[in-house]
């Protein structure tokens, strides 16, 4: 027996009385929060632009922050995690997450290193 599937979207906030108008309401807000990041690569604000949190302009970070929205919502309805498990939730979830915390830690460690031996090590910059 097959499964109906769910035809409301951000947690029953918002429903629909059909698979066809919930992909069109996909659609629509997946194409706003491209629109948003459209418009700000385009208009660059300086107040974004020039401003910084985290050694990251802040321009970057809502780029990141609606990149990561768009990729969950995608992944939450379009691959039916909200279907799923919690525990098969949190290993999809948490894996990448621990993954790249453990990346970004080695190349900052790494980095640092090569930099303190380039900077007063027996070696000079030569690039």
């Amino acid at each position: 027996m097959a499964q109906e599937h769910k035809l409301e979207i951000f947690r029953g906030r918002w429903k629909f009385k059909s698979n066809t108008q919930k992909i069109w309401g996909v659609l629509v807000f997946l194409t706003l929060v491209t629109a948003v990041e459209v418009i700000l690569g385009i208009m660059k604000p300086s107040s974004l632009v020039h401003s910084h949190f985290l050694g990251m302009k802040l321009l970057n970070w809502i780029f990141l922050i609606l990149t990561i929205v768009k990729a969950y919502y995608i992944a939450w309805d379009f691959m039916h995690l909200r279907d799923e498990k919690s525990s098969l939730r949190r290993t999809i979830v948490w894996t990448p997450v621990f993954l790249i915390s453990y990346l970004v830690f080695i190349l900052l460690f790494e980095a640092d290193y090569i930099y303190n031996v380039l900077s007063d090590g027996f070696i000079s910059w030569n690039f």
